[in-house]
C-alpha cells in the first residue's frame, strides 16, 4: 500500500491546541536538564507554589543571554548552553503568568507606542545614510583583511591587525576611521607596563 485513506481524527487532530510536533526535541531536552537543576536546588515545581518576582526571571534570562552574546557559550554552573538557561528562566516566567502566580514589579508602563516610531525613523534615516555599510566584526570575521582596510580609509599601508590572541600581541584602537572616524593606532601591550 503506497498511500493512505485520510483518518477522520487527522483532520480534527491537527487543528488541536496541543500542537507539540512543531517544538524541536533537542532544545526541549535540554530545557528539562535546566529546569532539573532547579527542582534539585529548590523542588520542582516549587515557583508553582512559591511564586515568581518578574524582576528575577527578567534578570536571569536577560542576564544569560547577554553572556551568550558577549561569547560566553557555557554556563559554568551548570555546563549548559545560556540559551538554554535563559529559556528555562522564560519557562517559569511564562508557568507563573499562566497560573497566575506572578508578583508582578515591572516598572510603570514606558511610552512604547510614542517612542517606536520616532526610533523607527532614525534607524529608517540611517539606512538611507548609509547604504553601503562597513562589514560587521564578528566572532567568525574578527578583522578586515588589512589591503581592504587601507583601501577604505584612503592609506597607503595596511594599518589595521586582528585583535589579540595574548597580551603581548598588538592591540589596535580605532579612533577615527569609516568603522568610528578615521584611523587605527596600532599598540602594542607590555607586562613591564
Amino acid at each position: 500500500m503506497t498511500s493512505k485513506d485520510t483518518n477522520p481524527k487527522d483532520a480534527v487532530g491537527i487543528r488541536k491546541w496541543r500542537v507539540f510536533s512543531a517544538l524541536p526535541l533537542t532544545v526541549i531536552a535540554e530545557a528539562g536538564v535546566a529546569l532539573l537543576e532547579g527542582a534539585r536546588k529548590y523542588g520542582r515545581h516549587n515557583y508553582r507554589v512559591a511564586g515568581v518576582r518578574a524582576s528575577v526571571y527578567v534578570d536571569a534570562a536577560m542576564g544569560h543571554v547577554m553572556q551568550w552574546w558577549e561569547g560566553e557559550d557555557v554556563d559554568a554552573d551548570s555546563g549548559l548552553s545560556h540559551v538554554t538557561k535563559a529559556i528555562a528562566s522564560l519557562i517559569v516566567l511564562r508557568d507563573a503568568m499562566i497560573q497566575d502566580m506572578l508578583t508582578d514589579d515591572r516598572p510603570p508602563r514606558g511610552n512604547l507606542d510614542e517612542l517606536r516610531p520616532r526610533l523607527q525613523a532614525n534607524v529608517d534615516q540611517l539606512f538611507d545614510r548609509y547604504p553601503d555599510p562597513a562589514p560587521a566584526f564578528t566572532q567568525k570575521r574578527r578583522s578586515v583583511p588589512p589591503e581592504q582596510n587601507a583601501i577604505d580609509m584612503g592609506l597607503k599601508a595596511p594599518v589595521f591587525e586582528p585583535l589579540p590572541r595574548n597580551e603581548n600581541e598588538k592591540v589596535c584602537i580605532p579612533l577615527n576611521s569609516r568603522y568610528m572616524h578615521h584611523n587605527y593606532i596600532p599598540q602594542t601591550r607590555n607586562n613591564d607596563e
